[in-house]
């Protein structure tokens, strides 16, 4: 039987003899096909609410911190319970006022300062290992939208009130903002529109406006400090969100399609002819603050979260992915609030206990009466006499932490076996979960300094693409049989799934609708067995949910050519 493979990811154009596929769900390019794209598995406990920014740092002793931005807060994930600690200025909630609609706050670090900002504030910085909330950037820089990092300099876009203007710090002086000192200055871009947001790189950086793109050149000795030079008119980004570096390359969304501009060069199509079309039918142009891009730095991909004109409020619902080294899309299906790459912190077993399934809030301890720990819980359920628990976090009663067997007394109460009772309690506590039942593996925490794809679902908690492989879609492109009409009597998925199942969609005219047959499952002899006539067909083929695959290449159909009426 010939090999229909399945086709790249090109809605834009018909797929009859074209070799382009119309549907290609929940999967990534690879060179012999397609490979699964995992769910996202969650792991840190929830922000106070929904997230308009997050950002990794990494500290002088090669640690991990993690930052996130609620609309008018600040935090700081704690590393050993995996929640959230208020870093706003001042240390209460709200801290500023909110982030406007469209936008989000940015994040950079320029050596050991977190710099944070969004245009209702002055710019934030966090010294890592000195602060304990964030505070106004020293030198008195303007509020901005949008932050880089280019050579040694700081560089502001998006200013309020400027919006023509780039603004930078001293070299190698975040807090130098004068406009004279340490080449500090700033450039008013007459022509072009509104500055939506700068690339940095080490040393260059590229400016994005409405209608004109610049490259931003460091000229060492020179009175202007940074070459500003137009690369494109009539071209731009959509918005901040969507630009993103890839190694030297630059990505973004133009208002006329997704682009890339390499080192050196000028901004290119990538999508022309392939999903552009689609993308701006679908994109809810109301809400560009859930058009995201973000790196995959462990793979050669790039992605675009985005919010869609029938997406639920609040969260973007769609990821485009864009394989770098292959030039394939693909479309995920996935619900969001934000997406970034991102580094898990270093971690012990037993800082991975309080987000184990099974943790377990603790409101009290006290003397069991025979001198143990008995510790009061929201709740026993799912703990059970015999089982061993670490404990964490008790205030006052620090006795308590540590791992123990438990004795389980009631709905509401456990004792600590072998312990012994000596301090009044005071508050907080936790009982870890199960390790066991964690939804991510341990081999994982073994990386946790590389930076991965992740995203904040939409119950405000940050995740990882580590679960079980989402359920897949995939079609091959139409064929027809040269005037004749085809009797397909059964198909062969060409994957490892041993869970695949099949379905033709058939049509006699280019005039008429496809309609679908019924899905099979494969049989004894790994194939789906149909039984469809029509002058023209494709095959579908899904990987359920969970389905254990590596590859996804095309169908073998066993069909034969039949009358020409």
């Amino acid at each position: 039987m010939p090999l229909i493979q399945f086709g790249e990811w090109a809605p834009d154009v018909i797929d009859l003899d074209t070799g382009e596929s119309p549907t290609i769900l929940n999967v990534v390019p690879q060179a012999d096909g397609y490979g699964p794209f995992k769910t996202l598995q969650g792991f840190t406990q929830a922000l106070p609410g929904p997230c308009r920014g997050y950002f990794f740092a990494r500290n002088a002793d090669g640690s991990i911190s993690i930052f996130a931005a609620t609309a008018t807060d600040l935090y700081l994930l704690n590393n050993t319970t995996f929640g959230w600690t208020l870093v706003s200025a001042g240390g209460a909630s709200p801290g500023y006022s909110g982030v406007p609609n469209g936008q989000n706050w940015q994040f950079i670090q320029f050596n050991a300062l977190v710099i944070a900002v969004q245009v209702n504030v002055a710019p934030q910085v966090f010294t890592l290992g000195a602060s304990t909330t964030f505070s106004a950037l020293g030198g008195a820089p303007p509020p901005a939208a949008y932050v880089a990092v280019i050579n040694r300099f700081v560089v502001l876009t998006g200013l309020a009130g400027l919006p023509y203007r780039i603004q930078w710090s001293g070299l190698n002086q975040p807090t130098t903002w004068d406009n004279v000192t340490a080449q500090s200055n700033f450039q008013d871009l007459a022509d072009g529109g509104t500055l939506k947001g700068v690339a940095g790189n080490d040393q260059f950086g590229v400016v994005f406006q409405d209608s004109c793109i610049r490259n931003m050149i460091f000229a060492p000795g020179s009175p202007q400090v940074f070459d500003i030079v137009k690369i494109a008119s009539n071209d731009g980004a959509l918005n901040a969100g969507s630009i993103v570096t890839a190694g030297d390359q630059v990505y973004f969304v133009s208002p006329q399609g997704f682009k890339v501009i390499p080192p050196g060069g000028y901004p290119t199509p990538i999508a022309r002819e392939k999903i552009d079309r689609t993308f701006f039918a679908d994109l809810d142009v109301a809400n560009l603050q859930y058009l995201i891009g973000a790196t995959d730095p462990t793979h050669t991909r790039v992605f675009w979260a985005y919010k869609s004109i029938a997406g639920a409020a609040g969260l973007f619902d769609t990821i485009i992915c864009y394989d770098t080294v292959l030039k394939r899309f693909t479309k995920l299906s996935v619900s969001g609030e934000y997406l970034a790459a991102l580094a898990k912190p270093g971690l012990t077993l037993e800082a991975l206990d309080p987000i184990a399934p099974g943790a377990v809030t603790i409101s009290g301890a006290a003397n069991n009466g025979a001198g143990a720990i008995r510790l009061t819980v929201g709740s026993t359920a799912g703990l059970a006499s015999g089982d061993t628990r670490t404990i964490s976090g008790v205030g006052g009663t620090t006795e308590a932490n540590g791992t123990w067997v438990i004795s389980v007394i009631d709905g509401t109460h456990i004792d600590l076996r072998g312990s012994r009772f000596a301090n009044a309690y005071a508050a907080g506590g936790l009982v870890g979960g199960v390790l066991d039942a964690l939804p991510f593996s341990l081999d994982d925490v073994s990386l946790a300094s590389l930076a991965q794809l992740s995203a904040v679902d939409p119950s405000h908690v940050v995740g990882f693409f580590s679960g079980a492989a989402m359920e897949a879609i995939l079609e091959t492109p139409e064929q027809d049989g040269m005037g004749r009409r085809m009797q397909i009597n059964a198909v062969r998925p060409i994957t490892d799934s041993p869970d695949a199942v099949c379905s033709l969609a058939a049509r006699d005219s280019l005039q008429a609708s496809s309609s679908y047959s019924a899905e099979t499952a494969l049989n004894t002899i790994a194939v789906c067995p149909q039984r469809v006539e029509a002058r023209y067909a494709r095959a579908r083929v899904r990987l359920p949910l969970g389905s254990n695959w590596s590859y996804a290449r095309g169908v073998e159909p066993d069909f034969r050519l039949t009358g020409t009426r």
